[in-house]
């Protein structure tokens, strides 16, 4: 497989001598799964066989090899050559390559510091006791991190000596730099992470009282949203002619007929479309699952995008990137996708994300007559409180409950 992106002797001597080279096929192989083509997986293999030839000149065998041997590799290639780009994302992709084949020992905990450890110890009761999402884990980590540092700066992590003022002070100190919206996510993650300690027995006393209330008005703003006929201008601009036109076209019919969120989209995999019984089964909020029906245009545009367009890859994801290496896109990229729509319409809108079309749905099944428990239904909301915010979009209904003021306008 080397001979893919290699032909000359002297590349596939560098490839095949030292401590690598038995399994640089392999890699290789992964290269092409993931959509490399032979000029950019050139440059990605050539770093692998420098990293071969500095493990054979060092004489370090491949069990020798881990985060500190690549971080004396990245800096002998500092001092001898210009350019470094994909270094790390070669580096990193090996590294992982080896680990899942049990060729090299996974990466220690000794290397980590004991803000980190303890972090990944909270990630990990996360998942098993509360069964939250990746996402969902991805936003509270830093928050943790964060309070730590400040707390224990450069000093041993004495998590006994916290006291209610810690927790307070750093809430407020949030507050002032980042606003209300971000101090909601602090408050609620901090709580979770203090019950964390105190049933580990890290806290010998609860400290979640100590977690100031931030004030929530909830639903405060109305949602944004498009006109039928704004969204229906915003499909017609995508450039179906192109492989990413007919990429991007599918991800918006899905947002705007079915309402997903990004994250649903993102994890939408070829085995979750039925394609004989017309569904599609959507992974939610809190590990629910949902069939629905696929619509004709939807189906249409998805299979559009299968058949001339969605590279050849063994990733299974519906929607990947255009580009090696060919992975699953993420949530932001499903925003993008929206936001560019937006720009090619001319259409002016505060709200750019992907939730502009779940919205923009809603509201148009509210004026066609549908009821907020309808339209919970095929959002698939969990509480009824959070379907009424779309209440107060219908004008029309809440005139007919308006009071007249008294004594008349003048």
């Amino acid at each position: 497989m080397i001979e893919h992106f290699f032909s000359d002797p002297k590349s596939l001597r560098r490839c095949r001598n030292g401590p690598l080279g038995p399994h640089l096929d392999g890699f290789a192989s992964q290269l092409v799964n993931k959509g490399y083509t032979r000029y950019s997986g050139q440059g990605v293999m050539r770093i692998a066989a420098q990293l071969n030839e500095w493990l054979s000149n060092k004489g370090l065998n491949l069990q020798e090899l881990d985060e500190h041997q690549i971080d004396a590799f990245r800096a002998y290639r500092r001092k001898r050559l210009r350019s470094h780009h994909s270094e790390r994302g070669t580096c990193r992709l090996l590294l992982r390559t080896l680990r899942e084949a049990h060729l090299i020992a996974e990466a220690p905990d000794a290397a980590l510091n004991p803000i980190d450890l303890l972090a990944q110890s909270y990630s990990r009761y996360l998942v098993r006791e509360r069964a939250l999402s990746q996402t969902t884990i991805g936003h509270r980590l830093p928050v943790v991190r964060e309070f730590l540092s400040q707390r224990f700066k450069s000093k041993r992590l004495r998590l006994e000596s916290l006291r209610p003022g810690d927790v307070s002070r750093f809430v407020l100190q949030t507050m002032r730099d980042r606003g209300r919206d971000h101090a909601q996510v602090v408050t609620t993650t901090l709580r979770s992470f203090l019950d964390f300690l105190y049933v580990e027995g890290r806290l010998t006393t609860p400290l979640r009282a100590a977690v100031p209330k931030v004030a929530s008005w909830r639903h405060l703003d109305l949602p944004g949203f498009l006109e039928p006929e704004q969204v229906e201008r915003l499909l017609r601009c995508c450039e179906r002619s192109s492989v990413l036109g007919r990429r991007d076209y599918a991800i918006l019919l899905l947002l705007a007929r079915l309402g997903l969120r990004a994250h649903e989209v993102r994890h939408l995999t070829l085995d979750d479309i039925k394609w004989a019984s017309g569904e599609v089964l959507i992974r939610g909020k809190g590990g629910r699952e949902d069939r629905l029906p696929l619509p004709t245009d939807v189906g249409r545009a998805v299979v559009a995008y299968l058949k001339d367009g969605r590279p050849r890859c063994s990733c299974r994801r519906v929607f990947v990137r255009v580009l090696a290496p060919y992975e699953g896109l993420t949530s932001a990229t499903i925003a993008s996708v929206v936001e560019r729509a937006l720009t090619r319409a001319h259409i002016s809108s505060t709200h750019k994300g992907a939730h502009l079309l779940r919205h923009s749905l809603a509201t148009r099944m509210l004026r066609g007559g549908a009821s907020l428990t309808q339209i919970g239904q095929v959002l698939r909301h969990q509480r009824t409180d959070t379907t009424e915010i779309y209440a107060r979009i219908d004008r029309r209904a809440l005139r007919a409950l308006a009071q007249p003021w008294p004594g008349g306008v003048r």
